[in-house]
Parts: C-alpha cells; sequence; structure tokens
C-alpha cells in the first residue's frame, strides 16, 4: 500500500509501546478490516512528527479481499491524518524497505517574519532572509557517494555511514516566494540526515557559514559538526520510495501540503 499522513501527533513511522505510531494505526486498522492481525513493514521510519504523501508498506495477509477493497476499507478504519491512497497484490519476497532502490524527501521552510496558522504543521519557519544561490552550491557536496557520519545523529560506530545521494535541490515556491523546498532522493538515510544537513544549508543561506563549510563538516575538518542543530521534524515529508520494475505501481496518487505550498 501507499500511504499517506499527517505525522504531527505521531510518534514515528516504527511502532512503540505507550505512544501512537503510523504502523500501529495501520496494523489496528488491518486486523479491523480483515479480521487477523498482520505485521507491517514501511519503507521509511520517518520520525516523529515528520509527514508522508508517498510511504510504501507491505503485509501478508490471508484475506480474500480484492487489494483494490483495501483502499476504501483501510480508509474508512484509519483516523483522518492517515489515508491508503493505493494498494495492490505484490509477490511473497516483496520487502518495501530492502527493496527500495532510492528514496525522495523534500522539507518544505517559510522563510518570513511571521508564522503562518495554515503552514504551522508542515514547515519550519526562518525569519531570517536567505541566500537560495548560496545553499544550491553548498548542496553540491551532498551529491555522489559520502560519509555522512558527520551529520547523523549518534549513529554506531560500527554500521557504514556511506550513502549515494541523487539530488539535493533547493527552491523557491513558484508562486509563494517566501517558500523554500529542498528535496533531496538518496539510496537511504541515516536518522537526522537530512534535517542536520538542510541545517548546516540555513546557515550558510544566513551567511553566518561559508559556502563550503558543508564539504567541510563532511570531511571533518572543522569543528562545526559539533554545533549542527536538528531541525525541525515537521518541515520533513517522505514523497516517494521507488523500486526497480515497480515505479509505475508505487507513484503517489496524491499531494499534501508539502507539494502545493
Amino acid at each position: 500500500m501507499v500511504v499517506a499522513y499527517d505525522g504531527t501527533d505521531y510518534a514515528g513511522f516504527q511502532s512503540q509501546v505507550g505512544v501512537p505510531t503510523i504502523q500501529s494505526e495501520l496494523e489496528t486498522a488491518i486486523s479491523r478490516l480483515t479480521g487477523t492481525p498482520s505485521r507491517v513493514r514501511g519503507a521509511s521510519r520517518t520520525d516523529a512528527g515528520a509527514h508522508a504523501c508517498g510511504q510504501v508498506v507491505d503485509f501478508t495477509t490471508e484475506s480474500a479481499l480484492d487489494s483494490s477493497v483495501f483502499v476504501p476499507a483501510m480508509n474508512y478504519y484509519l483516523p483522518e491524518a492517515i489515508r491508503v491512497t493505493s494498494a495492490l497484490d505484490v509477490p511473497p519476497e516483496f520487502h518495501s524497505r530492502y527493496d527500495a532502490a532510492h528514496r525522495e524527501y523534500r522539507y518544505s521552510i517559510l522563510n518570513r517574519d511571521v508564522a503562518s496558522p495554515l503552514l504551522r504543521r508542515t514547515h519550519h519557519l526562518e525569519t531570517a532572509p536567505l541566500e537560495l544561490s548560496d545553499i544550491r552550491k553548498a548542496a553540491t557536496s551532498l551529491l555522489g557517494i559520502r560519509d555522512f557520519r558527520r551529520v547523523s545523529a549518534s549513529y554506531p560506530a560500527d554500521r557504514s555511514t556511506v550513502r549515494k545521494v541523487l539530488r539535493w535541490e533547493a527552491k523557491r515556491h513558484p508562486s509563494i516566494p517566501d517558500v523554500i523546498t529542498i528535496d533531496c532522493a538518496a539510496n537511504g538515510f541515516l536518522r537526522h540526515q537530512i534535517r542536520r544537513a538542510n541545517a548546516v544549508l540555513i546557515e550558510i543561506g544566513k551567511g553566518k557559514l561559508p559556502i563550503h563549510a558543508m564539504a567541510e563538516t563532511l570531511a571533518g575538518r572543522t569543528p562545526i559538526q559539533h554545533r549542527i542543530r536538528t531541525l525541525p521534524a515537521k518541515g520533513l515529508c517522505l514523497k516517494s520510495v521507488h523500486y526497480p520494475g515497480y515505479d509505475h505501481l508505487f507513484a503517489p496518487k496524491v499531494e499534501d501540503k508539502h507539494e502545493t505550498h
């Protein structure tokens, strides 16, 4: 299934004891629909407060219901903040996480003096003016095969922090110039990698750091990594997940505020 959600009121995708999560809501809905429990696997374990318009999940069920029934039926049982946008049968060996070739995320920034009540759940407010051209130049340092340990959040020392980044682009909304979006795509992301790398880019955009600070941070040649903040999760949205041979099936069917603002 492809799933969209407003993650504001959830403690992330992955199930946790005693707190609401996207995974637990999906599993509860499946159980109520089919009458039997199923374990859901997600393509990405989005952070607490982060959103999605193209999360992909898979599960096994013995239900005789046709896959087309799952879209309206799941949405009947799910809370309004979560919606299934498409559902289909896949081979038993399919794995939403491990079979993904790359994932695409968007980070949305409202760059003006006053916050927007309408965007407060989906956009991070930055009141200082941002120089978009400097952000774009600095973002090129993130492309290709890079070690992102310096911008990850306490990643285990014995695990690789090397990822292949296909895209890291910043742009202003064509009709709302005080909205800046930063889109990135990679074969995988570390915990808080996007939010921390974009925090460095924002400081560059403010003129508080030179353009080469992004490259220096990744290389560990400056102490900047000790001062990196983690941007709020509310600006982050999982746009889509791509699978060789499956992309035409998993294309997102709906847009959310990250797409329209």
